[in-house]
């Protein structure tokens, strides 16, 4: 497979477009939002001698222990190990933007804030519902269609909901409902996107605003993903 919208880090988003087998994933306990722009970086063997980036949705302390970055990776939001297929690329590390630190274990400030939410809230109990809702700060969409891709509508993320029993839900605002304005995390009007019956794929705002443009190059991704969905 053949990946249809590249650029080096710095640049914007790169989604690439084959399918990858789902791997184990611990439940997630906590998460803490990247707020300061750190990015994933990724590689693949079509191109060996690139890197590509990924902006980070949040930092994820998961049942095993570890504290992983988590980015949404076309159909569910991943850890950054889960990049290890090679036919969608993977993982390399992380940089801060516009520098050359590079590093591959999760920032020490993120690691205890982590331990501290922990500490205070505790571990999920069974029973509980919504554990936690950040706000999707990285402009994520969510892609629907109902016709094989022949035509495609976008939706904003809004936010992301942890559940109790470690998954976490994108949710967007329910148009045919009663809309509060702004639509804020835990807004009523928020359902999870990927539970309606034609929500596809997720793509970070760099595609998805050439999507809006109808940008050929975004197109052709799009027919690309219409051909293995």
């Amino acid at each position: 497979m053949t990946q249809a919208h590249r650029q080096h880090p710095g640049g914007n988003n790169v989604v690439p477009f084959s399918p990858r087998r789902k791997a184990a994933q611990p439940p997630i306990l906590r998460l803490s939002p990247e707020y300061d722009g750190i990015e994933l970086l990724y590689a693949n063997d079509h191109h060996p001698d690139k890197l590509f980036s990924l902006k980070i949705l949040a930092w994820a302390r998961l049942a095993n222990g570890d504290t992983v970055a988590m980015v949404p990776w076309l159909k569910e939001p991943v850890t950054a190990m889960a990049l290890a297929d090679p036919l969608n690329g993977r993982w390399e590390g992380y940089r801060l933007p516009e520098s050359d630190y590079l590093f591959v274990d999760a920032p020490e400030h993120k690691v205890q804030e982590l331990d501290a939410a922990l500490g205070f809230f505790g571990k999920p109990r069974p029973g509980d519902q919504t554990i936690q809702e950040i706000p999707d700060t990285i402009g994520t969409h969510a892609v629907f269609s109902e016709d094989g891709f022949h035509t495609i509508s976008l939706m904003e993320v809004v936010s992301w909901r942890l559940t109790a029993d470690g998954t976490l839900a994108a949710m967007v605002a329910d148009e045919t409902g009663t809309m509060e304005t702004p639509v804020l995390p835990g807004a009523k009007c928020l359902i999870q996107a990927q539970q309606l019956p034609h929500f596809r794929y997720f793509f970070q705002h760099g595609i998805a605003n050439k999507l809006k443009e109808r940008d050929p190059e975004a197109l052709a991704a799009v027919a690309m993903l219409s051909r293995t969905n």
